[in-house]
């Protein structure tokens, strides 16, 4: 790894820690410095190879902070044991990409970082509901494409999403903040899938059903599916906001796909592969109000 894809911070620390990718905010790197860790981070905007990131630990390296799109498997943490390792963390909520069975094999604490995007993700999973809802993005490329000529009351019409059915798929942190946030902002229905009850989403959603009829408007609902598959009937919108595993991958498939309705909206933030892909495709090719 070349001095110019690499910044060391404390260099005279007893302890080396690898973080492969440069991190927003500082406070993570003076509590590595307060620990008399050294601290190298590698700065290149690149996805890392296997090969990368062992070149990157050599032989003495304490810890790792490594990233998503990272293959942490055995090849990595052997690497890491080998170099006197004793813990590795992945910058993300998820951990698909970690082998814990294979940091359990050699002996390596594997950590995460649970809720620290739980509002930004959910906000997100809002903006491309609506983004996608509103027609934004068609619209914006159909403008820069100089075929405006004009306003038409018929021209990227979109959905309109007030008091209609929400779905979410996997009602963890931020599936529930998701549910919230189209539940009090637009007065939606909801209804979720999760192999748990929810049953402080349930609480709110009861509570805040009781508010909006105490102010003499029309209250709102919340049910947990007996079924992914009823929820994919019933909802206008739906939002993925599971775990990716052998379970979940390609959950949405083109037998789901087919049960939505016809101007349905899928959102997914969390994993990719959980969708699949080419049947998504061939749906939207098929199915044109879509979305």
């Amino acid at each position: 790894m070349g001095s110019k894809k690499l910044k060391v911070y404390n260099p005279p620390g007893s302890k080396r820690v690898i973080v492969t990718k440069e991190l927003p905010g500082s406070l993570w790197l003076e509590r590595l410095i307060q620990a008399d860790c050294k601290v190298e981070v590698l700065t290149s905007t690149d996805a890392l190879s296997v090969d990368d990131i062992k070149t990157a630990i050599g032989q003495q390296c304490d810890a790792v902070l490594g990233q998503l799109t990272e293959d942490w498997g055995e090849e990595l943490f052997g690497t890491l044991k080998a170099a006197g390792g004793t813990a590795y963390s992945n910058v993300a909520v998820g951990f698909n990409n970690v082998d814990v069975a294979a940091a359990t094999k050699h002996g390596i604490p594997v950590g995460n970082t649970p809720g620290v995007l739980t509002e930004t993700t959910a906000q997100m999973a809002v903006t491309l509901t609506f983004a996608t809802a509103r027609r934004t993005g068609e619209a914006e490329r159909f403008l820069r494409a100089g075929k405006y000529k004009g306003w038409l009351m018929t021209l990227f019409l979109g959905e309109l999403l007030w008091r209609k059915t929400v779905g979410v798929i996997g009602a963890g942190r931020i599936g529930a903040t998701y549910a919230r946030m189209m539940v009090e902002g637009h007065k939606m229905n909801l209804i979720y899938h999760d192999p748990y009850p929810n049953t402080d989403l349930e609480n709110y959603i009861a509570a805040y059903s009781n508010f909006l009829i105490s102010c003499g408007e029309e209250p709102v609902s919340c049910k947990r599916a007996d079924s992914l598959e009823d929820l994919l009937r019933e909802a206008d919108c739906v939002s993925v906001h599971t775990v990716l595993d052998e379970s979940t991958h390609h959950l949405i498939n083109t037998e789901r796909l087919a049960l939505m309705k016809e101007n349905a909206i899928l959102v997914n933030t969390s994993r990719g592969p959980v969708v699949d892909e080419a049947a998504l495709v061939a749906h939207c090719r098929k199915h044109p109000d879509f979305r």
